[in-house]
């Protein structure tokens, strides 16, 4: 990796010459910043066009202006993180950024300005322009095309987004001046932050968050065609693993990781969540991201895993496969019962009913299994009135899915975890048992199973749609799939 020359990103045009006539650049003569002015082609775009969702992004801005008449908004994009040293990870725009201006370039900042007669907003978004040649930008800093890669000109970005755009330096200034009732969508850019310290409380912040939130449950046209694109990318992504179990068990599960890997960067923008390839009783363990362990034939891989698209919006699907191909008796018992409880989970999805119909359906049938296998005592009533299935299934059925795998998590209990279900909202439908390696309260070959089966559920007009269903689910169908996947 090249060591850059720069000492600190410019904080002005003028900073690199500056920095190089102070002596901060070494072995930049004079001769050579002259030269690397001039000699270069006009690369200016002039024939784009607007990108896919620009008018889907047009009316959620025109929404978020009507809910906050007469105030200014602000939305940033937040900025590259330190992963070590002077490394930084892969930048990944705020999902309240990027929903509502389909733009991802780090630093970016959406600020809705209301109009003098109090009628809506003018959307400005700030962002960074292209490097300057003239100053020596564009090679002598870090944040220089050189470096980096080019990015679009300020000009470009609004034929793009189809809004005007400003440049990112001079918004400090612009909204530390500013008058006038302010929110902010806190937690993502300090430096923006710090300019509305005194001009922003962290209640009125927060109800922005929630709008933002809330408007997100339901998804137009543009978002359930991302979701639909995701679950083919991610279905796609578990045949490469199932094609490749023999090689994961000669390495361990990051070779099952990374095999995913690859499908969600070749076909996407990367994974949507850390990839949980959990083998043997490491299924047990619900966010088993470490993927360090061995994959052993006869034993069970649960694999949650989704492909995020390049529009940001990821899949959440998990199967939980028998890594010699077959299920053992016992092993087939615990997933038909957990593969019951999933299809009457899904049958309960449909507009007007309750968001938790679905996990108490789920739940019952759960119930029911662990009572009539012994490891409960009934009635079934009982049991869930004391919850005491929850030692072995642990967790929700299901949540919201779009540009985070947590969808939605800010807003308000009654508008989701208590409201009803609409058409175009989508969520999973996830329920498992979990037998842990060291429960005494089971048959020992009970210990070290674990299985969960996940959907992703598309509330329509009349019941729902499975948009992850190019992945078989009935143990016979998974077998059979394997087999025929195997060769």
């Amino acid at each position: 990796m090249a060591d850059e020359l720069t000492p600190e990103t410019p904080d002005s045009e003028e900073e690199p010459l500056k920095q190089r006539k102070n002596g901060l650049y070494p072995g930049v003569s004079d001769e050579l910043a002259e030269n690397m002015k001039s000699g270069w082609a006009d690369t200016e775009l002039r024939d784009l066009q607007p990108i896919a969702q620009a008018a889907h992004t047009a009316a959620r801005r025109a929404a978020l202006s009507a809910r906050f008449p007469g105030e200014r908004l602000v939305v940033p994009a937040g900025n590259l993180k330190t992963r070590a040293n002077d490394t930084e990870y892969s930048f990944r725009a705020a999902s309240e950024y990027a929903y509502l201006t389909g733009n991802q370039t780090e630093d970016g900042v959406l600020v809705l300005e209301p109009k003098a007669d109090g009628e809506g907003h003018d959307a400005t978004l700030y962002l960074l322009p292209r490097s300057d040649r003239e100053n020596g930008e564009f090679w002598l800093s870090g944040q220089g095309e050189l470096w980096v890669g080019r990015r679009h000109s300020l000009s470009e970005a609004a034929t793009l987004y189809g809004i005007p755009t400003g440049d990112v330096r001079e918004l400090p200034g612009k909204l530390s001046g500013a008058t006038g009732p302010v929110r902010v969508v806190r937690g993502y850019d300090a430096g923006v932050e710090k300019a509305l310290t005194d001009k922003v409380t962290a209640e009125r912040d927060e109800e922005l968050r929630v709008f933002l939130s809330e408007a997100r449950l339901v998804k137009d046209d543009f978002e359930i065609a991302e979701l639909e694109k995701a679950c083919a990318s991610t279905a796609r992504g578990f045949e490469d693993v199932v094609k490749v179990l023999d090689k994961a068990e000669a390495t361990s599960e990051r070779y099952i990781e990374g095999t995913f890997f690859l499908r969600a960067r070749v076909e996407g923008n990367d994974v949507g969540y850390g990839s949980i390839c959990a083998a043997g009783p490491h299924a047990c363990t619900l966010h088993w991201v470490r993927n360090d362990g061995p994959v052993r034939p006869g034993d069970l891989l649960l694999l949650d895993a989704g492909v995020e698209t390049r529009e940001l919006y990821t899949a959440d699907v998990t199967r939980t496969l028998p890594i010699s191909g077959t299920f053992t008796d016992l092993q087939r018992k615990i997933y038909d019962a957990v593969y019951e409880a999933q299809e009457a989970g899904i049958a309960a999805v449909k507009p007007g009913a309750a968001f938790r119909d679905f996990h108490d359906a789920a739940q019952r049938v759960l119930a029911e299994k662990l009572v009539e296998w012994g490891l409960l005592e009934g009635p079934v009533e009982r049991v869930l009135e004391l919850g005491l299935q929850r030692r072995w299934t642990l967790h929700g059925t299901g949540h919201m899915l779009g540009m985070d795998v947590h969808d939605c998590a800010a807003a308000r209990t009654e508008a989701y975890v208590g409201g009803t279900l609409e058409p175009g909202m989508c969520l999973t439908v996830e329920p498992g048992l979990y037998f842990q390696t060291d429960d005494l309260t089971v048959p020992e070959e009970y210990r070290g199973i674990g299985v969960r089966i996940e959907d992703d559920i598309l509330v329509t007009e009349d019941g729902n749609r499975n948009l992850s269903d190019g992945l078989p689910r009935r143990s016979d169908e998974v077998e059979a799939w394997m087999a025929g996947l195997k060769g």
